[in-house]
Order: C-alpha cells, then structure tokens, then sequence
C-alpha cells in the first residue's frame, strides 16, 4: 500500500469531521457518557479492525477515547486508513 502525500491527505481529511492530521498520523478524539459506553465504542471498533486486519493506536480515560491511525507497514497514512 503507498504512503500517502500530505497534499493527498489534506484533501481527505477534509472530508471527514472531527478528524486531523498531525505528526504522521490521522487522529480524533470522542467524549462519551460514561467508561461503559466508552468501552461498548472501544469493543465495536475492535471487533472492525480484527475483521479487516487493521489495527488503531489508541488511548482512553474514562470516558474519553482518543484514536490514531497510520499504516505501520507503508510507514505514514494510506488510504487504507481512510
């Protein structure tokens, strides 16, 4: 899969709501009610990613999630994060 250009990713990142491009990655943020609800988000999207072989880097505290994407093996963003 080829590494995108940053004139490439500006253009579809546009296109998405809530989500930036920054330090080689694409990256959004989510406030939910609760951990529960947080955790029930986290579960979903990890169930996704284990189906398409696509992993996010993420992080949560209690009920905030942050998630970053990059594709490790192109070394920068694809479309395949996209």
């Amino acid at each position: 899969m080829k590494k995108l250009t940053e004139i490439e990713i500006s253009k579809k990142i546009k296109k998405i709501p809530n989500w930036t491009y920054q330090n080689k990655v694409i990256q959004t943020s989510y406030k939910f009610n609760d951990f529960k609800d947080t955790f029930f988000v986290m579960k979903q999207i990890a169930l996704m990613a284990e189906k398409i072989n696509h992993h996010p880097n993420w992080s949560n505290v209690y009920n905030v999630l942050n998630i970053s994407l990059t594709t490790h093996d192109a070394g920068g963003v694809t479309d395949k994060n996209f």
